[in-house]
């Protein structure tokens, strides 16, 4: 059997996925085994080479709309994101809760050792449940395969 041929931020579809519990933020989620783990509070961030997952948990009232996303977290996104790109919004209904899906292009963060820059693709989901809004960043370079693994954590987050 030949060798599987990756693009640049491939996740590759055998990889072990872990539960990660943030007790302060009251979510869970599985995320890629062996990525290494920053942050505390009810914010945490998950990274590998090119890929990542950054999930924070606040107090909301109300499930977030495909318009309250596009009247609050796109002006956000369009003033803290590098040479942003909105591709679409849409309403989600995940196993932990109802909200919306943004996706959109950015710049990377430069890297610390060769100071290359990718354009990444973001799936971010702003989910609601019991109280508690997560949001959920998803990312890597543009063209990468990374439908299943993207999948298998937005479909794990649960709010309690």
């Amino acid at each position: 059997m030949p060798a599987e041929s990756n693009p640049p931020g491939d996740i590759p579809d055998n990889l072990a996925f872990v539960r990660y519990r943030n007790a302060a933020g009251h979510y869970t989620f599985t995320h890629p085994e062996g990525w290494a783990q920053t942050g505390n509070g009810t914010k945490v961030n998950f990274t590998d080479k090119l890929n990542g997952v950054t999930a924070e948990s606040t107090a909301a009232t109300n499930a977030p709309t495909v318009a309250s996303a596009r009247s609050t977290d796109l002006p956000r996104l369009q003033q803290s994101v590098p040479a942003f790109h909105l591709r679409d919004i849409t309403a989600v209904s995940l196993p932990g809760g109802r909200g919306v899906r943004i996706v959109f292009r950015r710049n990377s963060d430069a890297d610390p050792v060769t100071g290359k820059v990718y354009r990444d693709e973001v799936q971010e989901y702003v989910v609601f449940s019991s109280g508690r809004l997560v949001r959920m960043d998803l990312y890597g370079p543009v063209g990468a395969d990374n439908v299943d693994a993207y999948r298998t954590m937005s479909q794990s987050l649960r709010i309690r």
